[in-house]
């Protein structure tokens, strides 16, 4: 993620800023990738702190207009999990639109969220046939700790929900296409297998016996199309510890250049290497203050094989190379 500059002074603007240090209300305009200082601003900025601009005063920005449920306010912290649910998803949408998913230039669906609380019962996330689930409890970060370890997970985040589901629905995209398709099952395996048999086996059992060496996660290995959607998560992690690693302005060795893009980074296998070692170089720093890695995996050579596969279609699925026409 870039590190913005400011369009009324000095310093530095981050993604999630509603204001200047010194006050001035600015807003954030996804086409342009930069921030303005005026209007009209999105309609869910005093609900849920939206920074995004809208096209017009009063209207949704780009991100809120794809929430088609929100999450009823009478349920407990119901509007603040909401609004760093949100906050999750600009942000994840604003690193796919890199690749050009998702922007007005993609003719294609775009997704349409359903935010949702939690009752009694919790939320099942999930995508189907465009339409995003998230459970907004998820945002409480004691709610999704006690869940992360009961599911014995390395990590878990708002961020990376958001990106897992989006996957399922990138795949979804490109799935009509045959060269796609035939390409995806010789590489994960036939996604026409029995899905809620294959999930309710892995909950019942656990992955199957030496799962590390074939698949990046546990979860991975319950159906082809979780080992997609783990994948492509991490196609996006590490492609955005990359260019967020540069935009803050960090150095290392293995940097091709001081101003190098991650996202229009065409040799894969470098794009992972370099990833993987500035992942490492943060893991050391997070140990000296005692806190969690920044990327708790290990790309065996099956997982970052896998992860090639993922990056070369979302970078350049949507586009005929030889025209740039949106196929």
């Amino acid at each position: 993620m870039f590190v913005f500059a400011n369009p009324v002074g000095s310093g530095s603007l981050w993604f999630n800023n509603l204001a200047t240090a010194d006050g001035v209300p600015v807003a954030y305009d996804p086409q342009a990738r930069a921030f303005l200082p005026m209007p009209p601003f999105c309609s869910n900025r005093g609900v849920i702190g939206c920074n995004w601009i809208a096209a017009q005063q009063g209207q949704l920005c780009r991100s809120c207009v794809m929430t088609a449920l929100a999450p009823d306010p009478s349920t407990a912290n119901a509007t603040r999990n909401w609004a760093d649910t949100e906050a999750a998803k600009r942000w994840v949408l604003d690193n796919l639109g890199r690749w050009h998913w998702f922007r007005p230039e993609d003719s294609g669906v775009h997704p349409v969220f359903h935010m949702l609380a939690e009752g009694p019962t919790p939320v099942q996330m999930g995508h189907a046939n465009g339409v995003v689930t998230i459970s907004v409890a998820e945002a409480d970060p004691v709610l999704r700790v006690t869940r992360r370890q009961a599911l014995d997970e390395p990590y878990r985040t708002m961020i990376g929900h958001v990106r897992h589901e989006l996957a399922h629905m990138l795949w979804w995209r490109l799935s009509p296409r045959d060269d796609f398709l035939n390409a995806f099952r010789a590489m994960f395996g036939d996604e026409r297998t029995d899905y809620h048999a294959a999930l309710q086996r892995h909950y019942d059992n656990g992955p199957p016996t030496g799962w590390q060496q074939r698949f990046l996660t546990s979860y991975a290995s319950a159906h082809p199309h979780e080992d997609w959607a783990e994948s492509a998560t991490h196609v996006m992690h590490l492609t955005d510890i990359a260019d967020s690693f540069v935009a803050s302005g960090l150095a290392a060795p293995e940097l091709p250049s001081p101003r190098w893009d991650p996202y229009a980074e065409t040799d894969s296998e470098r794009l992972f290497h370099i990833a993987m070692g500035l992942a490492m170089r943060v893991n050391h720093i997070n140990r000296s203050m005692g806190l969690s890695d920044l990327y708790p995996f290990v790309l065996l050579p099956s997982a970052r094989a896998k992860l090639i596969f993922v990056h070369n279609w979302l970078r350049r699925g949507l586009w005929n190379s030889e025209n740039l026409r949106l196929l």
